[in-house]
């Protein structure tokens, strides 16, 4: 998978490649899927959610720059494995939910990789507010679904130097975006490929 799926596809940053190679995939998906683990294709995984393709988590991981020492926001823990491969690069990960059963999953995988430097947080309560404010600022954040535009409640979350990495379009089809804050504090984008994720629902996303 990795050197057909992610090196052949110009993704060079050779922590992400390492962590890929680390991280088991079939461990996150359902056993029905698990002969079609390492495939470059997303999978069901219950609750009407997916696990992104491969490639699209190499992608986005690549471009938030990781070097270890990072505190990281992740929205969207979905299944785990992005979670994993963020804890095996950073620091510290918060990784906020709000589908309990698919955080609880989650949480036994990652227990089972012994990745404790994972703080998980279930917001399926109405109105849950999006991001980890009293955790911030972050040196970089992660959102696993499709926004209709970037939440400015993230942009503030994130520290100088800090990159949020976004898909951003309609709740079908998004523009994958990195969005850097510089060292005077202002903010930088850059789109790269067409991606299509499940919608991020709440305030800041799509009505449910």
């Amino acid at each position: 998978m990795v050197q057909d799926q992610i090196v052949s596809r110009d993704i060079s940053d050779r922590r992400v490649i390492d962590a890929m190679l680390k991280i088991p995939r079939h461990i996150f998906v359902q056993e029905a899927f698990a002969a079609q683990a390492y495939n470059d294709k997303s999978l069901p995984i219950g609750e009407k959610q997916t696990i992104s393709q491969p490639y699209i988590v190499a992608l986005m991981t690549e471009k938030l720059a990781l070097t270890g020492t990072e505190k990281v926001l992740e929205i969207g823990t979905g299944s785990g494995y992005q979670t994993a491969l963020l804890a095996t690069l950073a620091d510290r990960v918060y990784s906020a939910e709000r589908i309990r059963p698919l955080a609880l999953r989650a949480r036994k995988c990652l227990d089972s990789l012994k990745l404790f430097n994972v703080q998980l947080r279930i917001n399926d309560s109405e109105g849950s507010p999006i991001g980890w404010e009293e955790e911030a600022p972050f040196d970089a954040i992660i959102v696993t679904a499709g926004a209709p535009a970037i939440p400015e409640v993230l942009t503030d979350q994130l520290a100088l130097g800090g990159r949020l990495v976004i898909p951003v379009g309609t709740d079908s089809n998004q523009q994958l975006l990195t969005i850097t804050r510089n060292s005077d504090g202002e903010l930088q984008y850059d789109s790269s490929v067409e991606c299509r994720f499940v919608p991020l629902i709440g305030k800041q996303g799509w009505q449910a």
